[in-house]
């Protein structure tokens, strides 16, 4: 065996090696974040309890917990504030507001009492559960969210790769081009010109280069995509459908405004609120407290205070700063109602699609303040980007309430929405849409997963979304601002165009040297010569999305 043909032995043995080894890493990621639910849900933290029932009381006794230990359907455990639920079950005494936003994508936390559900990855807000185990690890509505996302991953179409079945067509041709030339000729100087000169080369390099090089200038820009493929998609994206909790909305709620009844401040009001929200642990109160501290104001203290679960909180506040005090109470409509509470002056008329904390003093309704999760900022700039840049469709979709998310999709003028869905129903509108087109999905939560792993291209956005929303799409965002989801798809759009500039020039290029070298206009120098330089140019070519861009016009989307 010479030289030669161990070199390329010894490169054959390194390449199958490579491809064993990404398979492997491939199979290893797919598995990934089952794996992880195996290990996690199920388990038991130090601070939950374990409880069992004794059959002559019927109480419910507690047990010895260490941390690891497991429950199984049957069992009976504890949940208190602070704490994440690791199974599903159903509650069977006590009440609390639980905060489930990466499971149905609500914005306000679910009050839960005796008979609802809980589910797996959910926490408590405020308030102490006893629960009834329904399901564990691969049961639970997480694992099977899980399973949704695997499921995507295994149904992916692998992307054909044009450059590669464009190279191994024409090598045929330039082999038969070489014989006829030599039938005809029999000028072994012309066959060597037409061998010198091969497409494969300049199409392969330069394909390869320009995704490479478009996945380092994302990943420059805090965007990752996890494959050259996914550059393709961007490229031919026409529907987004995006999440609202945390991705088209902060995530966080804050006060949006505040009615008062005559002759009450809305100092007043939100001063009496705060103070019988002082202790508290709930979004709202803590939306509350933050708007008092964002105004340099005192919260009074209370002179006694308790929790209505369900309802809201009610208080004794004395006068201050030269407010009247009184029996405060924060909470429902209903909670008020309940209470006796008048509302003379009909302070909730017109206000729909607003989550609303209504303040009394005594049997007076005084104000009513309106908390909702706002707008991301520069969102509705970069949806209108989105629209000029050729995306036909915007779709919205959300497990919040009808009237929230039609008051989103108003104020966002997205062309349609759908609220109130699970999981597993965002991934069904996914598949529907991409019965029409490519389809990007824009997520952060558990929830989203498995929208985000059927769709074309899933898009994990903002620093607070959850590893499985990470693990499940195809381009990750750490950014805050929405507007780097315009330039992911610019940066798709433009690498292909670039791809498609370096086919039309390797083709003509190539094909204009062949012809001149089965005419004997040119030696096998200069064919070797004109198909380097042709390679190099079109690398360097596909390097060019390296360069930073300025502000530039977006251009529209060509007719297809």
């Amino acid at each position: 065996m010479n030289t030669r043909q161990k070199a390329l032995r010894t490169g054959a043995i390194f390449i199958a090696l490579l491809v064993i080894a990404g398979i492997l890493l491939m199979y290893r990621g797919n598995d990934a974040v089952a794996l992880g639910m195996e290990k996690k849900e199920g388990i038991l933290t130090a601070e939950q309890v374990k409880m069992s029932f004794d059959s002559v009381s019927g109480r419910l006794l507690k047990e010895a917990v260490k941390e690891g230990d497991t429950v199984k359907a049957g069992d009976v455990i504890a949940a208190h504030t602070g704490e994440k639920i690791v199974i599903d079950g159903r509650v069977i005494r006590g009440d609390a507001a639980i905060n489930q936003a990466s499971i149905t994508g609500e914005s306000n936390p679910a009050m839960k009492h005796k008979g609802s559900p809980v589910y797996a990855g959910s926490v408590v807000e405020a308030g102490e559960l006893i629960i009834s185990v329904e399901k564990v690890g691969k049961d639970t509505s997480l694992a099977h969210i899980v399973h949704l996302v695997e499921e995507a991953q295994t149904r992916k179409a692998p992307v054909q790769n044009f450059a590669d079945q464009m190279a191994n067509f024409l090598v045929p041709i330039s082999f038969l081009g070489a014989a006829i030339v030599y039938g005809a000729t029999r000028d072994w100087q012309r066959v060597l010109n037409l061998l010198f000169i091969d497409f494969s080369c300049g199409l392969k390099l330069s394909t390869a280069t320009a995704i490479s090089a478009a996945i380092g200038a994302a990943a420059k820009r805090g965007i990752l995509v996890k494959g050259g493929n996914y550059i393709e998609a961007l490229a031919e994206t026409d529907t987004v459908v995006l999440d609202k909790t945390g991705t088209l909305t902060i995530g966080v709620p804050q006060i949006a405004f505040v009615k008062t009844a005559s002759g009450v401040t809305e100092k007043e009001a939100v001063l009496l609120a705060a103070s019988a929200e002082m202790h508290s642990v709930h979004p709202l109160a803590v939306a509350i407290q933050k708007y008092v501290k964002e105004h340099e104001w005192q919260t009074p203290h209370h002179k006694s205070s308790k929790t209505i679960v369900a309802r809201g909180m009610q208080a004794e506040v004395p006068d201050f700063d030269g407010f009247k005090g009184g029996v405060v109470r924060v909470g429902s409509k209903k909670f008020l109602r309940e209470s006796g509470v008048k509302d003379t002056e009909q302070l909730d008329v017109g206000l729909i699609g607003k989550n609303l904390l209504y303040v009394a003093r005594h049997d007076e309704l005084i104000g009513v303040i309106g908390i909702e999760d706002p707008i991301r900022p520069k969102m509705k700039k970069t949806l209108n980007q989105m629209r000029r840049y050729g995306i036909d469709e915007i779709v919205m979709l959300t497990g919040d309430s009808k009237a929230v998310a039609q008051e989103v999709a108003r104020s966002m003028d997205i062309d349609s929405y759908h609220a109130e869905i699970l999981p597993e129903d965002k991934s069904s509108y996914v598949n529907k849409l991409k019965q029409r087109g490519t389809v990007m999905m824009v997520g952060d939560g558990i929830n989203d997963a498995p929208a985000l792993a059927f769709a074309d291209v899933g898009v994990s956005l903002g620093g607070r979304q959850t590893d499985i929303a990470a693990e499940s799409s195809a381009v990750t965002i750490h950014s805050e601002d929405p507007s780097r989801l315009m330039e992911a798809l610019q940066l798709g759009r433009r690498t292909m165009d670039l791809v498609q500039q370096n086919f039309m020039a390797t083709i003509l290029v190539n094909s204009g040297a062949m012809l001149l070298g089965a005419l004997g206009k040119i030696n096998p120098l200069w064919a070797a010569v004109i198909h380097n330089t042709a390679t190099l140019a079109v690398v360097l070519n596909s390097c060019r999305i390296l360069r930073p861009q300025g502000r530039t016009l977006i251009r529209r989307r060509r007719a297809v």
